[in-house]
């Protein structure tokens, strides 16, 4: 039996227990009981915090979004230069997918574009990302340019951790984020207003 302990913490310890559930075995093939047992408690007690599994999956998108929200605007990286400010957002961004496999797949992974309620969840943070760097843009261009642009970077870092978790998501951050940036950079740095 598991000890008791306050519900904010429980809720999280859940939450941290139901992503790898859910990571290893993927939304329709996990059950109520699988959370549970895997947490340690009875189902009534995961009932407690969580109506049902639905209920349960957007708050962990929810969870997951927040915290890659959190890592990638910091105020260490609007500080900084264009192209500085360019290298560690796209740093920012794969080390919270190298230590959070799990996190990044539910977000951007086929479950949660399967189902309209959760890929609608998952979209918003796309949209939240977007709407954190569109103002670290910095090129003299119009806003729905800069909107774009902002849409294609987001994409960017996606497509990219996508492969590399395919390739078995051992990779460096720091050497992505280096390699990626360089190519964001040169576009951003060539973006002007059409003639």
């Amino acid at each position: 039996m598991s000890l008791r302990m306050p519900a904010a913490e429980r809720r999280e310890q859940l939450l941290a227990v139901a992503l790898d559930v859910f990571a290893r075995e993927g939304y329709h093939q996990t059950s109520m009981n699988d959370v549970a047992e895997a947490a340690g408690i009875t189902k009534p007690v995961l009932y407690q915090h969580f109506e049902s599994k639905r209920e349960l999956y957007l708050a962990l998108i929810e969870d997951a979004g927040a915290r890659m929200l959190e890592v990638i605007t910091t105020p260490e990286i609007a500080q900084n230069n264009g192209r500085r400010r360019t290298e560690l957002g796209f740093r920012a961004y794969f080390q919270w997918v190298y230590d959070d496999h799990d996190a990044f797949q539910l977000l951007f992974g086929g479950g949660s574009r399967r189902d309209p309620e959760f890929s609608e969840a998952a979209g918003k943070f796309q949209s939240q990302v977007a709407d954190a760097i569109e103002p670290l843009i910095t090129a003299d261009i119009d806003p729905e340019h800069r909107r774009t642009l902002a849409h294609a970077l987001v994409g960017l870092a996606e497509g990219v951790s996508r492969r590399l978790l395919r390739l078995g998501g051992e990779f460096d951050p720091e050497l992505i984020a280096r390699q990626v940036s360089d190519l964001a950079w040169a576009g951003l740095r060539s973006a002007q207003r059409p003639v």
